[in-house]
């Protein structure tokens, strides 16, 4: 059987690929006489290691490898199977045409088809493996681009969120974030047994700079009494503003005796370096440790304390209003 594959094994060569470029995929993915001349050479080397290559793990390795270049190359198993049932085909009757005794070529004819066979199972496990693992590498970059994109929703809701609780001019926490921050934080408190003071702050006069001087020059006013009462809190302390000129220090661990003797005079002493003509009403309330108020009755009773502080700061009716400069942050 050998002799007469030798024999015929450049008219069956030639065959295969007449056959093979009919098809205009085949022709596209051979691409040019070069590639056309290599093809033919590994395929009349295959042809021969079919009747004279020992079956071992070389053998099987290299049935591994053809299944890989295939699968690089883009055939697809289908186009494969095809090609090779092709080639079956013809070496089959190739054996049926030039042995004279019918029983020996089916004998053959019958080992060859298992061969053949055995060398196409390995080449499809090599198709499997690498679809498997295409298919494991982009099931990893789906999981990847989710996670990805879940970090992006997570981080875009997270400064979403910051956005809502914070007043766009100041940059201190607004109304919203008050309410939300607050009842658990004189809840806390009261679980710690610590005291907690809430400072109320209003701008003197304020409608004085917005009349006169304009909506700008009472927005840096605001801006200005906002850096104050931030520079000169602690870490754990909240500022707010509530209000068009109306702010809230919400300190924790802090007695209303400490809020008056120390920031308070930060704050104004601060105030007074950045912009004299500027000042305010303060007002201060503590909840605990002895008697626990709500966060509303604390801030109430801090609002009242700054309304009896602030007609010693109003001006006169007579009195001209502030002359001040603009202050550009």
């Amino acid at each position: 059987m050998k002799g007469v594959i030798t024999r015929h094994l450049d008219l069956i060569v030639d065959d295969f690929y007449t056959h093979q470029t009919r098809s205009p995929d085949v022709e596209t993915l051979i691409g040019d006489a070069g590639t056309l001349q290599r093809l033919m050479s590994a395929l009349r080397q295959y042809i021969a290691d079919l009747f004279t290559k020992e079956i071992n793990l070389d053998y099987v390795e290299h049935r591994l490898r053809i299944g890989l270049v295939h699968k690089r190359i883009g055939v697809d198993p289908k186009m494969y199977l095809s090609s090779v049932n092709y080639l079956k085909a013809k070496l089959i009757s190739t054996i049926h045409d030039h042995l004279e005794d019918p029983e020996y070529a089916q004998m053959l004819s019958d080992i060859l088809d298992r061969l053949i066979d055995f060398d196409v199972s390995y080449v499809f496990d090599t198709y499997i493996k690498s679809m498997m693992n295409e298919i494991e590498v982009e099931k990893n970059k789906s999981f990847q681009y989710v996670n990805d994109l879940e970090s992006i929703v997570q981080e875009r809701t997270k400064s979403l969120e910051k956005m809502a609780r914070l007043d766009p001019l100041t940059n201190l926490y607004n109304k919203r974030a008050f309410e939300e921050f607050t009842s658990k934080l004189f809840s806390e408190a009261q679980q710690q047994n610590d005291p907690v003071a809430i400072v109320y702050i209003d701008v003197n006069d304020f409608k004085l700079f917005n009349d006169q001087f304009g909506h700008e020059e009472g927005d840096s006013v605001l801006i200005i009494v906002s850096d104050c009462l931030r520079g000169a809190s602690r870490n754990v302390d909240l500022c707010f503003r509530v209000g068009g000129d109306e702010f809230v220090v919400v300190m924790p661990g802090c007695t209303k005796e400490s809020a008056v003797k120390n920031y308070i005079p930060r704050v104004t002493e601060s105030l007074a370096t950045m912009r004299s003509e500027v000042s305010i009403s303060v007002g201060v309330a503590q909840s605990g440790p002895k008697n626990y108020l709500s966060c509303q009755d604390t801030l109430a009773r801090a609002d009242k304390d700054m309304y009896l502080n602030k007609p010693r700061h109003r001006a006169p009716e007579t009195e001209q209003p502030l002359k001040c400069v603009a202050l550009k942050k």
